[in-house]
């Protein structure tokens, strides 16, 4: 996942000076080329925040497409890229533009509360069709552009140390791994996380899908690095929660 994120920031600090160089030329054709190299991350990113909306019913399937966003990002950077001050802020940049062009578009999706107050009864068989159901209703309905697929772009990047990090749940986190594979792990992760609000579930996805620090969270959310910080801390505890009832307690 490090190694991943690394890869993203260093390939957006080279485009940037690309961009740069062809808006100042006023060659729009060369920039979107450009643009076009880093697109898939975003594409990538859209099309979840699109499946979410479809599955919590907030959205019909067919209403919009990624590329109804991504479309639109091409104008907005290539009209605002004197607003980027160095290549550093790319990447954060393009989040923040394309969460304004999706949040103008989009209903606010509300946090599933009947879902998590009876967390703690859920049987197997209820959590499994409920997952099933999930699944069938949205998960998966956009794919990546033919031109910009990469199966590594296609895949979650949520781990278990996005949710528990002390040494105590460490202990819960090993004993999950020996019982669960990735994509098992992956897919409830996201299941819990479309239960929760539009802006929760979309700080917990910059930070462990995206890898974006607290503080870039914030600017791209236009909040403040404690309300990120403690919107992150009731995320995980949701999440960990989820996972012990679920995979670990006896009685289900």
């Amino acid at each position: 996942m490090e190694s991943e994120v690394n890869d993203v920031r260093i390939i957006m600090k080279e485009t940037y000076a690309r961009l740069v160089t062809f808006k100042s030329e006023n060659n729009q054709e060369s920039f979107n080329k450009e643009f076009l190299k880093i697109l898939p991350k975003i594409y990538r990113y859209v099309a979840k925040r699109l499946n979410s909306a479809v599955s919590n019913g907030k959205l019909n399937k067919g209403m919009f497409n990624p590329n109804d966003f991504t479309d639109q990002l091409f104008i907005e950077v290539y009209d605002n890229i004197a607003e980027i001050k160095d290549e550093n802020e790319l990447h954060a940049f393009l989040f923040k533009k394309v969460d304004q062009l999706l949040e103008d578009s989009l209903v606010e999706e509300e946090f599933d509360q009947v879902f998590f107050d009876n967390i703690d009864t859920y049987s197997k068989p209820e959590w499994d069709a409920m997952e099933e159901k999930y699944g069938r209703d949205g998960d998966g309905d956009f794919v990546m552009l033919e031109e910009m697929d990469d199966k590594s772009l296609n895949k979650d990047n949520y781990i278990l140390d996005h949710v528990f990090i002390t040494n105590e749940e460490k202990e819960l986190a090993d004993k999950l791994d020996a019982s669960l594979n990735k994509e098992r792990i992956e897919r409830h992760m996201q299941f819990v996380l479309d239960k929760m609000d539009l802006p929760m579930r979309t700080v917990f996805e910059l930070f462990a899908n995206e890898g974006f620090t607290a503080k870039e969270i914030s600017n791209i959310r236009d909040t403040t690095l404690a309300e990120v910080e403690k919107v992150l801390v009731t995320a995980r505890k949701i999440l960990r929660n989820s996972f012990e009832k679920r995979f670990l307690i006896g009685t289900n």
